[in-house]
C-alpha cells in the first residue's frame, strides 16, 4: 500500500455518508502506517492567513502528523491560496485529507488541487434511483465477501429504504447472517427485513420529523415486531434530521438543483422539507440529533432494551420539535 504521507486525499461528492465512511478510512490507514502520527481535525470555514501552514507544520511530540480539513467549500480566499501553496510542495512527514461536501461552491479550488500531482481524488457520488442503490447493495456484499441477487436487493432497498447508512447497516447485517459461499437471497432479505411492508426506518423518521408522534411509535413497534434492526432506524432518523439541519443553512438563492445537491436529497423532496423546516429551529434539529446519537450509541452497544431506546428516541425528536 502506498504512503499516505506527502500526499493530499481530497475527497468529493454530496453522499456524506460514503465521505465520512472513507475519510475514516483514510485515517486508519494512517495510524496503521505510523501509530505516533497526531491526527489534527479542523472546519475550513474561519481559517485565516497563516493557520493551513500551522496544522501542517510536525508536531511538538511526533514527527509524522495528518490534517483532516473538512467543509472545504467554505475554505476562505487566503487560506486557499495557502493550502495551493502547499499542495505544491507537501511535506513528506505530513498526511492530508481534504473532505468537500459536494455542489459547484469551491470549484475553482477543487479544480486547481486537481491540477496539482500531490492530490488524489476520490469521488463519492449518492445513487440516485432504486436501481442504482440495489447495485450499491450488491457492491457493498461483495465487498463483504456475500453475494446477492438482482431481485433480493431490490427488495432490500424497498424494505429498508434508500439512506446509505442504513443499506450499508443492513448489508453488514445480512453478510454474517448467512454461511459462507451462501447467496442472499428473497427469502433471507424478507427473513430479516419482512413483515409489514411499510415499516421502514426513512417512514418512521418521516413521522417523527413531522411530528406525528403516534404513527412514528406504531410504526416503531411494528419495525420492533417485524424484526427490523433498531440501528436502521435511529441511522434514517440521524439522516433525516441532517438534511433538515443543511437545508436551514444552505447559502440563499441557491437554483433548485443545486440546493438538492447541497441538502442531498432529490429536488421533489425539497417541498416537503421546507414544510417540516418551518416547525424547527437550530437549537431543536441540535437537540434532536443529540437524542438521535445517544439512542444509537443505546442500540449499537447492545442495551437491554434496544425497543425502549428507539421509542425514547421519537419522543425526545417529537419533544424538541416543539420547542
Amino acid at each position: 500500500m502506498a504512503s499516505a504521507f506527502g500526499k493530499i486525499l481530497l475527497i468529493t461528492g454530496n453522499a456524506e455518508f460514503l465521505s465520512d465512511r472513507t475519510r475514516a478510512r483514510a485515517v486508519a490507514a494512517i495510524a496503521a502506517e505510523d501509530p505516533e502520527c497526531e491526527v489534527t481535525t479542523a472546519t475550513a470555514a474561519g481559517l485565516g492567513a497563516g493557520e493551513i501552514a500551522g496544522l501542517t507544520s510536525p508536531s511538538l511530540f511526533s514527527s509524522a502528523s495528518a490534517l483532516v480539513l473538512t467543509e472545504l467549500q467554505d475554505l476562505p480566499d487566503v487560506a486557499q491560496a495557502e493550502l495551493l501553496a502547499y499542495a505544491a510542495t507537501p511535506s513528506p512527514e505530513t498526511a492530508v485529507i481534504l473532505v468537500h461536501g459536494g455542489g459547484q461552491k469551491g470549484k475553482g479550488l477543487l479544480d486547481k488541487l486537481r491540477a496539482q500531482a500531490s492530490v488524489h481524488e476520490v469521488k463519492q457520488e449518492a445513487p440516485k434511483y432504486e436501481r442504482d442503490h440495489a447495485r450499491w447493495v450488491a457492491g457493498e456484499l461483495r465487498d463483504l465477501g456475500a453475494r446477492i441477487d438482482e431481485q433480493a436487493a431490490t427488495l432490500l432497498v424497498a424494505s429498508v429504504g434508500q439512506d446509505l447508512r442504513a443499506l450499508s447497516g443492513a448489508a453488514s447485517q445480512l453478510a454474517v447472517s448467512i454461511d459462507e459461499g451462501n447467496e442472499v437471497t428473497v427469502e433471507v432479505v424478507r427473513r430479516y427485513f419482512g413483515g409489514r411492508a411499510d415499516v421502514r426506518g426513512y417512514e418512521i423518521a418521516d413521522a417523527a420529523i413531522d411530528g406525528r408522534i403516534a404513527v412514528a411509535l406504531e410504526q416503531a413497534r411494528w419495525a420492533e415486531t417485524a424484526k427490523v434492526a433498531p440501528v436502521l432506524v435511529t441511522s434514517a432518523l440521524a439522516s433525516g434530521l441532517r438534511s433538515l439541519a443543511r437545508l436551514a443553512d444552505a447559502p440563499p438563492g441557491l437554483a433548485q438543483g443545486d440546493l438538492a445537491r447541497h441538502v442531498g436529497v432529490p429536488p421533489f423532496k425539497l417541498k416537503i422539507m421546507r414544510r417540516q423546516l418551518g416547525r424547527w429551529s437550530s437549537a431543536a434539529l441540535a437537540s434532536a440529533l443529540d437524542a438521535v446519537a445517544r439512542a444509537d450509541l443505546d442500540v449499537k452497544g447492545g442495551a437491554s432494551d434496544p425497543a425502549f431506546a428507539v421509542e425514547r428516541m421519537v419522543l425526545q425528536v417529537a419533544a424538541a420539535r416543539g420547542r
